[in-house]
């Protein structure tokens, strides 16, 4: 894909209606993606005094909670897309204000002002954007200088089985064409950001019948393809679905599997660069005056 445009194979329609519909919950794999995702905090010097939760409630409640352990004095920003999505992260994260024990730093179910937040979070979003170089402009937008950015997001062989399954009965494409890891780290730097380091890892996941498989997607999302079935399945390709999932995707130990692949990505907003005229207008008499100053400092 070209990195300077929209995801051409996303439908932004189809992401709306999602956001406005998911389940207000964080899904399995989220909170796995982003207990591993903390795991590389460690290797983080900066301690936040303040930094942004990017879509907690999907990106992981039990996550956000660990976060604030690790940076208990630092305010916190949560952000969330929907009014719903922001009403079940109030409820979820927000502490009693009548338990002193439950008492920490701020948290603000709002988006961070410009440059004001250390650390931003994000995990498992920037894969469901519609214009994900307007989001990461806005996640450089919310750092102070200095500060880093978070995040993880679903790559290129996700669904790899269920997309050859798909392509092999001549269905419409199984879902969007999702972003490898280097042309993130391209716009990451188109952005402006710094030093970004990406790392990708395929997790496989099993599924004893094949409606918990479907269970298990359509918790994680939908399919944004333009092209694909244009209206409602009846029972009968559904049952078709399920057969072709049972005997093309069941392995020897008599479980479906399915591949997730991973993309974590680390980058730090660095110091605006200033940038040079490549042309530059100069009065005559300037130009005497320097020339007249570096003879006098030559002589």
């Amino acid at each position: 894909m070209t990195i300077t445009s929209r995801p051409p194979t996303l439908d932004p329609q189809a992401v709306s209606r999602w956001q406005r519909s998911a389940p207000l919950a964080s899904p399995w794999l989220h909170e796995e993606v982003a207990r591993r995702m903390q795991d590389r905090l460690q290797w983080i010097r900066l301690k936040p005094q303040a930094w942004a939760h990017w879509g907690a409630l999907r990106g992981g409640i039990e996550a956000h909670a660990q976060l604030s352990k690790i940076y208990s004095g630092a305010d916190c920003f949560v952000v969330e897309s929907q009014a719903d999505r922001a009403r079940a992260a109030i409820k979820s994260i927000a502490k009693p204000w009548w338990n002193p024990s439950q008492w920490r730093a701020a948290v603000r179910f709002q988006t961070p002002p410009p440059g004001s937040v250390d650390m931003l979070w994000a995990n498992m979003a920037l894969h469901e954007s519609a214009d994900p170089q307007a989001l990461l402009a806005q996640w450089h937008q919310a750092l102070k200088v200095d500060g880093f950015l978070m995040f993880s997001c679903l790559g290129p062989d996700t669904a790899r089985e269920l997309r050859a399954l798909y392509a092999r009965l001549g269905w419409p494409p199984a879902g969007h064409e999702l972003t490898d890891m280097h042309d993130w780290g391209d716009m990451l730097v188109q952005t402006g950001f710094a030093e970004p380091v990406m790392d990708m890892e395929r997790i496989t996941l099993t599924y004893e019948t094949p409606a918990r498989l479907l269970q298990e997607l359509a918790e994680l999302g939908r399919n944004f393809h333009p092209g694909r079935f244009p209206g409602l399945r009846g029972k009968a390709w559904k049952a078709r679905l399920a057969h072709e999932l049972a005997t093309q995707l069941t392995g020897s130990d008599g479980r479906l599997s399915l591949t997730f692949e991973v993309i974590y990505g680390h980058a730090l907003k660095a110091k605006p660069k200033h940038k040079v005229s490549p042309v530059s207008a100069v009065s005559m008499d300037d130009m005497r005056r320097m020339l007249q100053g570096s003879a006098g400092a030559g002589g």
